[in-house]
């Protein structure tokens, strides 16, 4: 087990988005409820309706209200380009909290926010990577272009991906050093950063994602799950290919369980024959909805990782991913899920086989296990102590050179 450093780091994590239904208030929450029970210092800054500041333990916690020039970027995010107005409170906060590093989660208003008040306050900048957004970006300008021919549509987005991964960049460029959820953009972002870049494992809940019962009574359909934003850019849209793919094929004794929200859900409520859109479920009635699936499609090709994967495993269920996401996280092919380009074929695998899908519950389960949220937060801190450490000296051999 590792060992969290003693003195821990006082960190004041600046988070876009702390209970929405997405991966990084997902990891928001979590990391408050692991320093709050390790009594570790955190002071939270995030976005609300409104601006007020509490403590709970050793946990602080600034909301800072978004106003009337708030906008929407997604259906569970929002920016405010006026949210510097409160940058004279947040100063205060942090002469008083002395923090020994500020992490920002993303280019958002608060991570502008961060930015500025860290080197304002010559305090280490620590800043996450989470979502691909220059692929988001592309992704849905291609959908939005679509009545355009396919050579200026794909130009387009190809022009706004590669101006927009620029633009990212430059903005982490100016951290101390930067943390990601895989390896392939741990190396990415130190070749295009020139600063040290570390990997931030992603977790689950394992107490609150466990198997209750997955013993089928052959009459009942077999259950396709899906969890997550019905959006463009999680490829969503798949679904209804895979669904005839496998009526092609004659299967008839199946359905999908579908839960979320989007852009996409009228889309799919139209176009799928065999399916059920639940909407956002939290708690006992999304560990429900887990636990009446029998496999689970993540047709994302942009994600990161993908929390909800581990939260499906952690139910014992067997996953089926696009090859480049199966690769990110490590499942391996074939043992725990499959990485896999014909969605259809490998879950027709898994209907038919039994002992396949036992086996693949329990590796499943298995790999979950080794990603508890514990695990992930005391291998952070050590992060946070080793890449201070690590950038104060590259910083020292820079300025003994000049």
């Amino acid at each position: 087990m590792q060992i969290v450093p003693s003195p821990a780091p006082r960190v004041a994590l600046f988070t876009d988005t702390f209970f929405e239904p997405n991966g990084v208030a997902t990891l928001s929450r979590q990391f408050s409820a692991f320093a709050r029970a390790r009594s570790l210092p955190l002071l939270i800054v995030r976005g609300s309706q409104q601006t007020r500041f509490t403590q709970d333990g050793s946990v602080q916690t600034q909301e800072l209200k978004r106003g009337f020039a708030s906008f929407a970027l997604d259906m569970d995010l929002r920016c405010d380009p006026l949210l510097f107005r409160h940058k004279e409170l947040i100063l205060d906060r942090l002469r008083e909290f002395k923090p020994d590093l500020v992490h920002m989660t993303g280019p958002g208003d608060i991570g502008f926010l961060a930015l500025w008040l860290s080197h304002t306050l010559h305090i280490p900048l620590v800043a996450s990577w989470h979502t691909n957004l220059h692929e988001y970006l592309a992704k849905r300008l291609d959908r939005a272009l679509n009545v355009l021919p396919e050579k200026i549509r794909h130009g387009a987005s190809a022009l706004i991906e590669n101006q927009s991964l620029r633009a990212l960049l430059r903005f982490y460029k100016t951290a101390r050093f930067t943390l990601a959820p895989n390896q392939m953009l741990v190396n990415r972002l130190h070749a295009s950063t020139g600063n040290p870049s570390f990997l931030m494992h992603h977790g689950v809940d394992l107490s609150g994602f466990h198997p209750i019962s997955r013993a089928r009574n052959q009459d009942r359909p077999f259950c396709i799950g899906y969890v997550g934003r019905l959006t463009t850019e999680k490829n969503v849209r798949f679904m209804a290919e895979v669904e005839s793919r496998l009526i092609a094929a004659g299967e008839q004794n199946f359905k999908f369980l579908i839960v979320g929200e989007g852009g996409q859900q009228k889309w799919l409520q139209t176009h799928l024959r065999r399916a059920e859109l639940t909407g956002v479920l939290r708690g006992e009635q999304l560990l429900a909805a887990y636990n009446q699936m029998d496999a689970f499609v993540f047709p994302s090709r942009t994600d990161t990782f993908g929390l909800v994967i581990l939260e499906a495993m952690a139910t014992g269920l067997p996953v089926i991913l696009a090859p480049e996401t199966g690769q990110r996280i490590g499942i391996e092919d074939g043992i725990s899920g499959f990485h896999s380009e014909d969605f259809a074929a490998s879950l027709q695998l898994l209907m038919h086989n039994p002992a396949l899908r036992e086996s693949m519950s329990r590796a499943a389960r298995k790999f979950a296990n080794t990603n508890g949220w514990d695990q992930v937060f005391e291998h952070l801190y050590e992060t946070y102590a080793g890449g201070i450490a690590l950038s104060n000296r590259q910083r020292a051999e820079k300025v003994a050179l000049v």
